[in-house]
């Protein structure tokens, strides 16, 4: 027999000198060793023994390689609303960030987007745990936002605009006193009321032509984002009945994608300029050839209409033009003088704030200015002057130059969008009359 002890240390002395790797191979053929030095003498079973080949099977493992998932950061978010007089940096300033997150985010390619903000806007911060502007979200309106997102030290931008769901409302009124009120009663919007007023504004005046039983129908958009009212969009279509004499428009938006309202034939409502320059108004003095001056009391031409309105009512330019006047004298104080072409000139006086300056283009409507009570003027108001080849000619009367027809090319295109839109204003209509007329005989009955 084997000495088992001597053959125990002889093997764990060179188990010591092994290295790791070796062990399990050396622990196998020691395990080998011992079983056959434990096995009897008898020949036949030690013959049979080692006849029967002995297979070692070592596994090698590669080490487990554990998949982690990426490590998700989660942002705080910060929410700012733009209000009246608000700017980039103050908005920044309000979210706890620093002036340098403004510059990075603003000198971005995408930052122009930012240079004007209006109220009601709303910005919201994404911040990281270490104080980084990860994201920023400028939200312009529901339908419309911009993405900013921070990426290798600078931010890049994603613009993203949602189309709403738009369904076709009607409405009509009948004027007891107002357009404004009459509006009101048939649950129009401030913003419909506004924009019908100013599509027949041209044709209408509607401070002084307006008579009770006058009338209106219009199809309108109403939008939809996910099952949520947005508010109205655009009028479709819309009619205007005054004293006796009915208006109709339309809006089509040609093949540059401009949008304008035109009468059934293709002639456009907008005019070559408004009947008046200012929205909210009363007038205080009408277009006067013998008026006694309220300051120098002195028979004096009034060559102008004088519109009373609001200190800083906003004045609109009554139609496309050039500056060729915009200062201060005593007797007019700011002003503002417009050249339409070769044959017409407006002016506007008493001016609280000019927006404009000489040689200056400016488009039909566009903000020249405010009211205001500079120079002799014994309250807030705007004079207004409207020349005919340099003769004055009062502003509410004078025959202004008639609207361009749609261009020829448009005409095909513009008849065949329209003619639906028309006949549907048409069927509400005729199914509000039948209606009502339906309801009368029920009444009497």
């Amino acid at each position: 027999m084997i000495n088992l002890q001597k053959l125990s240390g002889f093997l764990l002395s060179i188990f010591r000198e092994f290295p790791r790797r070796h062990l399990i191979v050396s622990s196998a053929l020691a395990g080998c060793l011992l079983a056959l030095a434990t096995y009897p003498n008898n020949d036949t079973d030690f013959k049979r023994q080692i006849a029967e080949p002995i297979t070692l099977v070592i596994e090698e493992r590669a080490p487990e390689v554990v998949a982690l998932e990426p490590q998700e950061f989660e942002l705080h978010w910060k929410e700012q609303r733009v209000t009246s007089g608000d700017n980039l940096s103050t908005l920044f300033q309000r979210a706890k960030l620093s002036p340098i997150d403004v510059y990075k985010v603003s000198s971005s390619k995408a930052g122009r987007a930012l240079r004007n903000l209006y109220p009601g806007e709303t910005f919201r911060f994404g911040v990281d745990s270490d104080g980084l502007l990860a994201e920023l979200h400028y939200i312009k309106s529901p339908l419309e936002r911009h993405i900013f997102t921070y990426n290798n030290g600078s931010y890049s931008a994603e613009k993203k605009l949602l189309e709403p769901d738009v369904l076709i409302s009607y409405r009509e009124g009948v004027i007891k006193d107002s357009l404004y009120m009459a509006g009101k009663e048939a649950t129009l919007p401030d913003k419909l009321i506004m924009e019908l007023a100013n599509i027949f504004g041209w044709d209408i005046d509607f401070v002084f032509d307006i008579r009770r039983g006058d009338s209106f129908s219009l199809t309108y958009e109403d939008r939809y984002l996910e099952g949520e009212k947005l508010g109205a969009g655009n009028i479709i279509a819309a009619s205007f009945t005054n004293r006796g004499k009915t208006y109709q428009a339309v809006r089509y938006t040609n093949s540059k994608g401009r949008s304008n309202y035109y009468t059934p034939e293709g002639r456009s409502m907008r005019k070559a300029f408004l009947r008046t320059p200012l929205d909210i108004f009363r007038i205080s003095s009408g277009f006067n050839l013998r008026r006694k001056h309220p300051i120098h009391k002195k028979i004096k031409a009034h060559r102008g209409v004088d519109y009373a309105a609001p200190r800083g009512t906003p004045v609109y330019a009554a139609g496309d033009g050039k500056v060729i006047a915009s200062g201060y004298s005593k007797p007019n104080g700011n002003y503002v003088f417009v050249q339409h072409g070769q044959t017409y000139t407006t002016k506007y006086l008493h001016l609280n704030r000019k927006k404009v300056r000489k040689g200056q283009t400016v488009r039909q409507r566009q903000l020249i200015g405010t009211v205001g009570s500079t120079g002799y003027a014994t309250g807030p108001h705007l004079h207004y002057e409207f020349l005919v080849n340099g003769v004055h000619r009062n502003p509410r009367t004078v025959k202004l130059p008639q609207s361009r027809p749609i261009a020829q090319a448009e005409k095909v295109a513009f008849l065949k969008a329209t003619k639906s839109r028309l006949t549907q204003l048409a069927k509400y209509q005729q199914a509000t009359q039948l209606a009502s007329v339906q309801h009368n005989n029920s009444s009497a009955n």
